[in-house]
């Protein structure tokens, strides 16, 4: 059965021959004795340090633009300033107030250009739509586009065959792209998906409750790239199909969860910690193990700290010196 977007497995699949140059396989990684049992899907290590490059990868490869304008919190951005430099493709990332400068900086430094707006996430892409239309480039959404989300899926494609036995896989969701993504990836596996978001922007849990998409206020959260208002139109009913569970964690939570990765070894950003803290919330690793086989999986969704983003920015500026 095909979702209301129209999209299947089949479409997870298509993504990952499409963009398997530009990508790399992430290893699941093991925590070391003493610590919790679970395997951490290594997107922190995927080029432009998080998962977001493998949605702007298929998005951008189908579409064949020339010109694209974009909305994001950051990493959507820098994917694919590293894409459009690489392909020769103009973009315009449109950022709003808060966003993280070094993030900025770097897409900046990659080439692209950007433009800052006031207001949240609601704001910045009403901007960067109007953007396109005015200018005649493609809209590319940091999550609510088909392209995007089976780009995403293949995080959960690469899971379920490096670990078909998982009993859980614990995702962070903002507009929801790698939620959905994963959902789409294992809409025939057994295996329990549930969805972590930071409390305080709890849109997907408390639009599932209501039955249909609800806007929340833009809320400050040390999970930057969270910051997402409303769920979107493709993610939604995905999500509303397939996910098992919503868990909310708060910034102490994400906090905890990023110092324990980095006391093992594991450079996360506070966005890229929200899966663990989810599962170190939810029990995931303890009370529910008895009752579901395979160790749980989650998904280190991004590394770009600020001092990763200033010593990429550093390289890059380097690499550009004649």
């Amino acid at each position: 059965m095909t979702t209301a977007v129209g999209l299947d497995p089949v479409d997870v699949h298509l993504a990952t021959r499409r963009i398997g140059a530009h990508v790399r396989r992430t290893p699941l990684l093991r925590m070391p004795p003493g610590a919790p049992d679970v395997l951490l899907k290594a997107e922190h290590l995927q080029h432009g340090g998080s998962f977001k490059m493998r949605g702007a990868a298929n998005a951008v490869l189908a579409l064949k633009a020339r010109r694209i304008v974009t909305g994001s919190s950051g990493n959507h951005g820098i994917a694919l300033a590293r894409l459009a430099a690489a392909l020769r493709v103009r973009l315009t990332v449109v950022l709003a107030a808060g966003a993280n400068p070094a993030k900025a900086a770097l897409i900046r430094a990659l080439g692209a250009d950007t433009v800052g707006v006031a207001g949240g996430v609601g704001e910045r892409e009403e901007t960067a739509r109007a953007l396109a239309e005015r200018t005649g480039a493609v809209f590319v959404p940091s999550s609510d586009h088909p392209l995007v989300v089976a780009g995403q899926g293949t995080v959960g494609a690469e899971i379920l065959a490096d670990a078909p036995g998982t009993g859980t896989v614990y995702v962070p969701a903002g507009g929801g792209g790698l939620l959905a993504g994963i959902c789409l990836a294992a809409r025939h596996h057994p295996v329990r998906v549930v969805g972590v978001e930071p409390a305080a922007m709890p849109r997907y849990a408390r639009s599932l409750a209501a039955g249909r998409p609800l806007g929340l206020p833009s809320r400050d959260t040390v999970a930057d790239g969270l910051r997402c208002q409303r769920p979107g139109a493709v993610p939604y009913p995905i999500v509303r199909d397939r996910v098992d569970d919503m868990v909310a964690v708060s910034d102490a939570d994400i906090l905890a969860a990023a110092d324990l990765l980095a006391r093992h070894g594991v450079r996360a950003e506070p966005s890229g910690a929200v899966a663990l803290a989810g599962a170190l919330r939810d029990g995931g690793l303890g009370a529910r193990r008895s009752r579901r086989s395979g160790t749980p999986v989650a998904v280190v969704s991004g590394g770009n700290t600020t001092a990763a983003l200033r010593a990429a920015t550093a390289r890059h500026h380097l690499e550009e010196t004649p």
